[in-house]
């Protein structure tokens, strides 16, 4: 299929309606206000179709019914990922990701076990030929535009060839998806000197300075906040306490505000005067309109939501998935890191 034929054809995406602490009704839900406000992709829930025709009834939409998978199992958010998807071949996470490999499907939407959707879209959409390992990513709130960090949790370690992998990516995806023409990439590490790092970061700089990405060294923590370069790459244990610190800061700012508007009167109205101003500077912060994180590096599109994700999340997250397929990232990934392999 040329590339023109494949942007021009529907994205055929499935949504786990059985994913997430609110399922069904959030993603069920979700995933139809994404499907009225373009449809222009075809969209499919996937779980106990009961449930599923509930939520429908009940919010007063309308779906058509052919377009629902039944999926009798559920891998709950407290299964061992693997043992689960193994004990649970009717679960709408095992069923779901098999219809993408078997090419029934192009995206793999949900919120449900983390571990779970990773290692079925590992084990069943199969890896993109040169990836030794997928990587999670997530765009950061900062200073200056556009920051975006991979591994945040997809493994809990990386060899340097990983690293690699990550930038090459990380590179496509922020290039793509965000417009940045030459994205800027940054090794994380406990000093910007080339000689800062383990060995791991160390090896992976000399790799990736050898590449023609647009490479400017080791970065600090700090410059995720600042902005300093727009991909930055580390191993998934790092990333994932990164992104888990980060979204810790939201929660304590909202504390903090409450704490200081409960002090008086006085204080509650100056937090009144600012409030409109403080609810869009922290909209940065705010996951449910940053469309989930996508699983690079696997040969399907899959994006992985919060646990906790609301409608708005969920329907962002199945409109990035349509976004990633029209723009060809898959073909991308594996054109770029085949060159780099060579």
């Amino acid at each position: 299929m040329s590339n023109s034929e494949l942007k021009n054809s529907k994205c055929r995406i499935i949504v786990d309606a059985m994913g997430g602490d609110f399922a069904p009704r959030n993603a069920v839900i979700g995933a139809i206000q994404a499907f009225n406000e373009i449809k222009n992709f075809e969209l499919f829930l996937i779980g106990k179709e009961k449930e599923i025709l509930d939520v429908i009834s009940s919010a007063g939409l309308s779906f058509n019914k052919e377009n629902i998978i039944n999926a009798d199992q559920v891998i709950e958010m407290g299964d061992i990922p693997t043992a689960a998807i193994k004990s649970k071949p009717d679960s709408s996470i095992v069923m779901g990701n098999k219809l993408v490999r078997e090419g029934k499907a192009d995206a793999f939407v949900g919120a449900g076990n983390t571990g779970a959707m990773m290692a079925a879209a590992t084990l069943f959409m199969g890896r993109i030929p040169g990836v030794g390992r997928p990587t999670i990513g997530t765009l950061m709130p900062n200073s200056a535009g556009v920051c975006t960090v991979f591994d945040v949790g997809a493994s809990v370690d990386s060899k340097p060839k990983h690293l690699l992998e990550y930038a090459i990516m990380g590179t496509i995806y922020t290039r793509e998806m965000y417009g940045i023409k030459n994205p800027s990439v940054g090794i994380l590490s406990v000093g910007e000197e080339d000689t800062k790092g383990n060995e791991v970061s160390l090896s992976a700089f000399d790799l990736i300075k050898k590449t023609n990405l647009n490479f400017k060294g080791n970065v600090e923590g700090n410059d995720i906040l600042k902005g300093t370069v727009n991909v930055v790459v580390c191993d998934g244990f790092t990333g994932n306490i990164v992104l888990k610190f980060g979204e810790g800061v939201l929660s304590l700012l909202k504390v903090k505000f409450k704490e200081f508007a409960g002090k008086g009167l006085i204080n509650k109205l100056k937090i009144g005067l600012v409030k409109s101003a403080m609810k869009e500077i922290l909209k940065d912060f705010d996951y449910e309109t940053h469309g989930g994180a996508p699983l690079l590096g696997v040969n399907g599109i899959s994006i992985i939501g919060h646990g906790r994700s609301s409608e708005l999340a969920i329907k962002y997250m199945v409109l990035k998935a349509n976004e990633m397929y029209h723009k060809d990232l898959i073909k991308k990934f594996e054109h770029d890191i085949k060159e780099f392999s060579n």
